[in-house]
């Protein structure tokens, strides 16, 4: 924190953070520019109920509130401690950006920006906003390659993005040293925000739109009731509130700790300098670009007449607030897809790693390994860790891909075909010619049953709900009719079900069942058993000739059908053994008791030995399911798509008596009609493959985006999914897909390239052929 006068600090000299900024100049961060036209006593008013209560009076929970009161949202209450911005907000750097390697977040970043350009005329109130562009710095031939990737990804955005040449650089920012300078990624519209001027008129919008902001009003305690809601209490009195939003930043894990909850944050330290007047820079005739070295990992930017930097140092020199970790975040201070395994350990280890990778080059299948592994891990972990090279889901370590003698076993990111290129292929081969056994643990794993089971699945579920000791893929939707999540679901015994999702949708979907059970009354036990259950898949042609040996159970094909589900023992080991496998194979998914994997893997690993039995990790499993067309949730669906245009129609059905969720939403959409359509398509590359979120070109335009893609071990060529116009998804069609900075032909094809097991079986029934 800088005092007022002018300093020294390493040979820089440094200003008092005095008047504000002249006209037509960059603003001063230390002078503020919207100050709130309401008095900070002026909230007299008190709510004894609310839909949504807000704690933190941030610029983050006061922008919750103006979108929740904007939306329509009624009772909308915001109970801050001291006052507005009292916390990390009013002195940070401000930065506003439009690019994210993330795609969700980029969505984010414009529609934060389009706010900001417009707040101000929509509530008075000065925000501060500068929008002079900002360029990022390559000065590595592999920074040069991250930036053609994110290129990639950004054409079927809304947002302008180029990469520039070091001549174009030194033209926007001529006080620069160009040297080893490569390129810049530049994007107009970004800038910076004064942060306090920016809550002050969220603020104002927010109590525009009927929203309370009160304060000081420090929570003292949260109750939670036997109906859902919720006793929000503080010195000013008492709140009962629908749900609860914790936005108190520094204090959020003590707002945590009130029902119990040991929230993953930890405080870290950042700096950034200011500097007085710079001869050079008074004289511009134009604000500098905002510019962002990524090597050197700092920022830059003017403020005024000088420059405000910051730097980011590495993990091993910055620096955390442990002491508000250990002993809490002082009170005398003015200015849930996590679970159980992120302890503070962990919590602090990654906030030292993500602060000090804040400019790393971010590589497709990027893993960062800082405090792990967890207490999340199989009981196979010590066996396989040897073997292979393992990636992170949702706390578990899960092989990625293995590895043999003299095999290259270092974790080499790429953004090309690189050390796990050649090893994946003979897993795949693997699968298809013999027999594999993979650990499938991190998936969600829920346990439904009761009264009313039937009933909730039914309402939340687009497909019927498969009979006793069946199984199905079935989908719940939002009330627009968009993919919220997919499971599997079997119906163990009458009325219980178990659950199954992929490992990071654990929480997600297991909140959505947990709010309608409630809303609805519903007479349901639900339970969370992912962590008591491990899971082995057990895929190939061979697959049931190596089980047989371990169960007296009939695992023919007339006996053990395809999608069904039974309880029994392999040796002596208990089981739930599902006929189903996401690699399109012929294969089980045997769950048990987690204490139990070890001598379940031995005892199949040893009884397969004269199959060739061998394991394959999730890469393998990836192209195997593309090749089958099996679309994934996160990639060819989620809650931006709808069913419809993802292909799985097959799981929809509309003419189900239960109105469940997202149902007449979803019948508009299908009588307006769909303006696109998931494909599949190949393309022959040369060194790389997509992964998913690339450009689709046509005739010279962005026309739509790849959703996820592999390298097909089968016809040797790239494979991807990918959403187009209708008037473009005709089989055959040829397109563009953008790769590296260059755009590869590629041409839409019949699905699935390659038939999954059960329909090969039923077209060799009918005297038909295999596809390959």
């Amino acid at each position: 924190m800088l005092l007022p006068g002018a300093q020294r600090l390493r040979g820089i000299l440094l200003r008092s953070c005095g008047s504000l900024g002249s006209p037509g100049r960059p603003r001063s961060i230390c002078g503020r520019e919207g100050e709130e036209k309401l008095p900070l006593s002026a909230e007299t008013r008190w709510k004894d109920r609310a839909e949504t209560v807000i704690i933190g009076g941030g610029c983050v929970g006061v922008s919750l509130a103006y979108h929740l009161a904007k939306a329509g949202m009624k009772d909308v209450v915001l109970l801050e401690k001291s006052e507005l911005t009292a916390g990390s907000t009013w002195h940070a750097a401000g930065l506003t950006t439009y690019f994210h390697p993330g795609i969700n977040l980029k969505k984010i970043h414009y529609d934060s920006i389009k706010l900001y350009e417009k707040l101000e005329e929509e509530t008075g109130q000065v925000v501060g906003f500068h929008q002079p562009g900002s360029i990022r710095l390559a000065t590595t031939p592999v920074r040069v390659d991250e930036f053609k990737y994110q290129m990639t990804r950004t054409g079927w955005h809304a947002t302008e993005q180029y990469i520039i040449e070091p001549e174009k650089i030194q033209e926007m920012f001529p006080l620069l040293n160009m040297n080893k300078v490569l390129a810049g990624l530049y994007n107009p519209g970004d800038g910076h925000i004064d942060p306090y001027s920016l809550t002050m008129a969220l603020a104002a919008g927010a109590r525009k739109y009927g929203a309370l902001l009160k304060y000081p009003a420090p929570v003292t305690s949260l109750k939670p009731r036997s109906d859902g809601t919720w006793d929000v209490e503080t010195p000013q009195g008492s709140v009962r509130a629908n749900r609860i939003v914790n936005a108190a930043g520094f204090w959020a894990r003590e707002v945590g700790k009130m029902i119990g909850l040991e929230h993953p944050l930890i405080p870290v330290q950042h700096q950034y300098v200011v500097t007085s007047t710079i001869p050079e820079v008074k004289a511009l005739k134009r604000e500098l670009p905002v510019l962002r070295d990524l090597e050197g990992s700092f920022y830059l930017r003017q403020e005024r007449d000088g420059l405000l930097f910051g730097p980011y140092e590495s993990q091993e020199k910055m620096k955390a607030q442990d002491s508000w970790v250990t002993n809490g975040v002082p009170p005398e201070l003015d200015p849930n897809r996590y679970g159980k395994w992120t302890t503070t350990q962990y919590t602090e280890a990654k906030a030292r790693e993500s602060y000090g990778f804040n400019n790393i080059v971010g590589y497709p299948k990027e893993e960062r390994f800082a405090g792990r592994p967890t207490q999340r891990v199989s009981g196979l972990y010590q066996s396989l860790e040897s073997k292979c090279s393992m990636g992170f889901h949702a706390g578990w370590e899960q092989p990625h891909w293995f590895y043999k003698p003299g095999q290259d076993t270092q974790y080499r990111p790429s953004f090309r075909r690189t050390n796990w290129f050649e090893p994946v292929g003979s897993e795949y081969k693997q699968v298809m010619q013999r027999v594999g056994v993979i650990d499938l643990t991190p998936f969600g794993k829920f346990n439904i049953k009761g009264r009313d089971s039937i009933r909730l699945l039914d309402h939340l579920f687009a497909n019927i709900i498969p009979k006793v000791g069946f199984t199905n893929i079935s989908h719940m939707l939002t009330p627009k009719g968009r993919v919220y999540a997919e499971l599997t679901v079997s119906h163990q015994s009458p009325g219980e079900f178990l659950l199954i999702t992929g490992s990071g949708s654990e929480l997600h979907d297991l909140r959505w069942i947990e709010e309608e059970a409630v809303k609805g009354g519903y007479d349901v036990e639900i339970k969370n058993i992912t962590d008591e259950l491990g899971v082995l898949g057990v895929a190939g042609p061979r697959a049931r000739k190596v089980l047989q040996k371990l169960t007296s159970e009939d695992l023919s094909e007339d006996v053990f059908k395809f999608l069904q589900t039974k309880s029994l023992k392999i040796s002596n080991i208990p089981v739930t053994a599902i006929r189903i496998s996401y690699t399109g194979e012929l294969g089980w998914e045997l769950y048990h008791r987690r204490e139990d994997s070890v001598a379940l893997y031995d005892m199949i690993m040893n009884a397969g030995q004269e199959e060739g039995i061998d394991n394959f990790g999730t890469y393998a499993m990836n192209a195997l399911r593309l090749e089958k067309a099996f679309r994934a949730w996160g990639s060819e669906m989620n809650c931006d798509t709808n069913p419809l245009e993802a292909g799985l129609e097959y799981f929809v059905k509309l003419n189900k008596p239960a109105d469940f969720i997202g149902k007449q939403a979803l019948k508009q959409i299908k009588a307006k009609g769909l303006k696109r359509r998931l494909v599949c398509l190949t393309l022959a590359t040369d060194d790389v493959d997509p992964e998913g979120n690339e450009s689709i070109w046509y005739n010279g335009k962005v026309v739509g985006n790849t959703t996820s893609g592999s390298y097909s071990y089968s016809i040797q060529k790239s494979l991807a999914f990918a959403y187009v116009p209708i008037e473009l998804s005709e089989v055959g069609q040829q397109v563009e897909v953008e790769l590296l900075g260059k755009n590869y032909p590629a041409v839409i094809i019949q699905e699935p390239l390659v038939l999954t097991e059960p329909t090969r079986n039923r077209l060799q029934k009918k005297g038909g052929k295999d596809k390959t």
